[in-house]
């Protein structure tokens, strides 16, 4: 991944379909974040834009605010990373609006599936974010514990019942876009936690502007302020922030573990798993369902490989380059 600098010599290189790339990616984030149990930032980490990602929302500071507000909108403009954030962010908004009521489905009718691709997913990348690392130093390894636990514990919690006032709902936004952009933890998940996820599903569906606007404007606040701690922890503590975002990942593999059994039936679970009780199992019988679940793992696995190997290719084509 390198070091954390300033991206402006990528941008005045990047073209259209560089831009296109950087929307589909934007795509990807979204999707996942419609899902509780998956986040944004993981998908970031997967993808090879995290850093970037981070530094540009960063941008969006008070210099950007005052300068709306005195009608000065050119210079507000061009401090911002706007090349980098409008395909990302058309992009996760496009998968938001377009599939929350797919993946609904999904997760309502092929759950196993859902949550095994996604395993792969995390668990390969887990492997390569952790290549990442310069030697396993002991307080390197600490770090990672410490995101493990965390993770692993803040997903087995089982959701709240909570109040529906604008109050709540923004500060559901702020908290849930911070977990958003932590990989390994999923904001839709914190959401469910509040007991705030069917409620904004629901409003997505439905086009409810004014909660939406009122959740989005604490995931706005949150974001902002949010970022300049993240990109602090990475001009500082590199290392440690590495294995930290690590092990979070790695403690939310309890949450997205395909196979599992509800605390109230016998029966293997459903979507109503997300926000019921339940608990984790090894398939009792090495059935067809058992062999498709495992596919998807593989295939989510080797789209990471994928990914990596072409980001590895595009970073030795343009060191070779100069």
């Amino acid at each position: 991944m390198g070091e954390f600098k300033p991206s402006q010599r990528l941008e005045n290189s990047r073209n259209f379909k560089d831009y296109l790339i950087l929307g589909i990616k934007g795509f990807c984030m979204g999707a996942a974040d419609v899902v509780p149990g998956v986040s944004g930032g993981t998908m970031a980490f997967i993808l090879g834009i995290y850093r970037e990602l981070i530094e540009s929302i960063r941008s969006l500071d008070l210099y950007v605010v005052k300068n709306i507000f005195k009608g000065q909108f050119k210079k507000a403009f061009k401090h911002t990373k706007w090349p980098f954030l409008l395909p990302v962010a058309m992009g996760i908004l496009t998968a938001i609006f377009s599939i929350a009521q797919l993946m609904s489905w999904f997760l309502d009718t092929h759950p196993i599936f859902i949550w095994a691709f996604f395993f792969g997913l995390v668990l390969a990348s887990i492997i390569y974010i952790a290549k990442e690392l310069e030697g396993w130093r002991i307080s390197v390894v600490a770090w990672m514990m410490v995101g493990s636990f965390s993770a692993f514990y803040i997903v087995g919690q089982i959701p709240a019942e909570t109040p529906e006032t604008a109050w709540f709902l923004f500060f559901s936004g702020a908290l849930a876009i911070c977990a958003m952009i932590l990989p390994g933890i999923s904001g839709a998940f914190i959401l469910v936690l509040l007991g705030k996820y069917a409620y904004v599903l629901n409003a997505v569906k439905n086009h409810d502007y004014l909660i939406l606007l009122i959740v989005s404007a604490g995931a706005a606040f949150g974001l902002v302020a949010f970022v300049r701690v993240l990109h602090w922890l990475f001009h500082r503590y590199q290392q440690v922030t590495i294995a930290l975002l690590s092990g979070l990942m790695l403690g939310s593999l309890r949450k997205i573990w395909p196979f599992k059994e509800s605390l109230s039936t016998p029966q293997s679970v459903h979507a109503s798993s997300i926000i019921s009780p339940h608990y984790n199992v090894i398939p009792a019988e090495f059935n067809q369902e058992v062999i498709l679940a495992l596919i998807m793992m593989l295939i989510g696995v080797l789209i990471v490989a994928l990914l990596n190997f072409m980001a590895n290719r595009k970073r030795i084509h343009r060191t070779g380059a100069k």
